[in-house]
């Protein structure tokens, strides 16, 4: 028996989807999506910047590695087939549509002037189960048994027949469906 994949993607209806860059290359995968006809949403916040001699704005990405894209279903190659993008946010191999209300809090968040905001992937507790979504371990699932600060966490892999419990940063996990 096959698991069926949900696919939110629309013939005629744009929705908004996260699509994940190469590491600095939101500004650049914005700029080329735009090129391409493609309304996509970078949130950027204003950070000051002090140096040795002067202050400095800068505009850097609120998430790390997103762009959010709003898009009908033959729109989805095009993006997939643009330089540093990395491919499509997924939830358990699920490509989800991002609803227009947590674009409108970004955009929110990004308008207001001197708010510190740090954007952390989702939260996980103990029990969670999750997949390793990079590395050499990519691929494994298991469930968190501690977590070791804001982004560590050890994990209990029960795949290989045995219990092994590994501490992986989170930024390589992602949460999964009970299997």
């Amino acid at each position: 028996m096959t698991k069926s994949h949900i696919n939110q993607l629309h013939e005629s209806e744009p929705r908004w989807f996260a699509v994940r860059t190469r590491s600095k290359s939101e500004k650049w995968v914005q700029r080329m999506l735009a090129k391409k006809g493609i309304v996509c949403y970078l949130p950027l916040q204003k950070i000051m910047r002090r140096y040795s001699r002067s202050t400095r704005i800068t505009e850097r990405p609120l998430i790390n590695c997103y762009v959010f894209a709003h898009i009908v279903k033959n729109q989805y190659l095009p993006i997939l087939e643009t330089e540093n993008v990395a491919g499509f946010v997924k939830f358990a191999q699920d490509l989800l549509a991002v609803p227009q209300e947590e674009i409108d809090i970004l955009k929110r968040i990004t308008l207001e002037d001197g708010l510190e905001v740090e954007a952390m992937p989702g939260q996980f507790t103990e029990g969670d189960p999750v997949e390793i979504n990079a590395g050499n371990l990519m691929g494994l699932r298991g469930r968190i048994i501690k977590v070791e600060g804001r982004k560590k966490m050890q994990v209990e892999l029960t795949q290989l027949g045995y219990s092994l419990l590994i501490s992986v940063d989170a930024a390589f996990l992602s949460k999964t469906s009970l299997t």
